[in-house]
């Protein structure tokens, strides 16, 4: 295995990670949504905010890194128009994710509350989970916008 194998093998375990741990912790948070059970949507949401902090987020933080070097190595330049458009959607899903997590743990303190009270979850919880909700497209067609443009690599720009 030659030193581009692994980093071409670790920036797509990255790219998996990011997809596979995104859709899990949206059909997890939804399932427990749907119950409307403040005990479930707590131990849940609980599960799926340490799930975003190990995986997603390392994730986050290594695929530019094995990107870069990846492209370097093989000598696609930084400029080339599918990899600017990855790195612009990158961006964009990042700015989509970071208020998700923020929103993920404040969902799971108000359910935390609602069980503490043993009283039903707050208008609070209802009005994030939506925005929590519609976040969810555009930073999920994102990666898949990222994916497609790293295996087709089309040129443009």
């Amino acid at each position: 295995m030659t030193y581009v194998d692994v980093l071409l093998w670790l920036h797509v375990i990255g790219a998996t990670v990011l997809l596979g741990t995104g859709a899990g912790i949206a059909f997890f948070m939804l399932m427990a949504h749907r119950t409307d059970d403040p005990r479930i949507i707590a131990h849940v949401a609980g599960t799926v905010v340490t799930a975003d902090l190990v995986f997603t987020a390392s994730a986050v933080v290594a695929q530019p890194f094995t990107g870069a070097l990846l492209a370097t190595e093989i000598g696609w330049p930084m400029t080339s128009g599918w990899i600017l458009a990855s790195l612009a959607l990158y961006v964009f899903t990042g700015l989509f994710w970071l208020p998700v997590v923020v929103i993920q743990l404040k969902m799971r303190d108000l359910a935390r509350q609602a069980v503490k009270e043993n009283s039903a979850l707050p208008p609070d919880y209802y009005r994030l989970f939506r925005i929590w909700f519609i976040c969810g497209f555009p930073a999920f067609a994102a990666v898949l916008g990222i994916l497609w443009l790293m295996l087709t690599k089309p040129q443009f720009g």
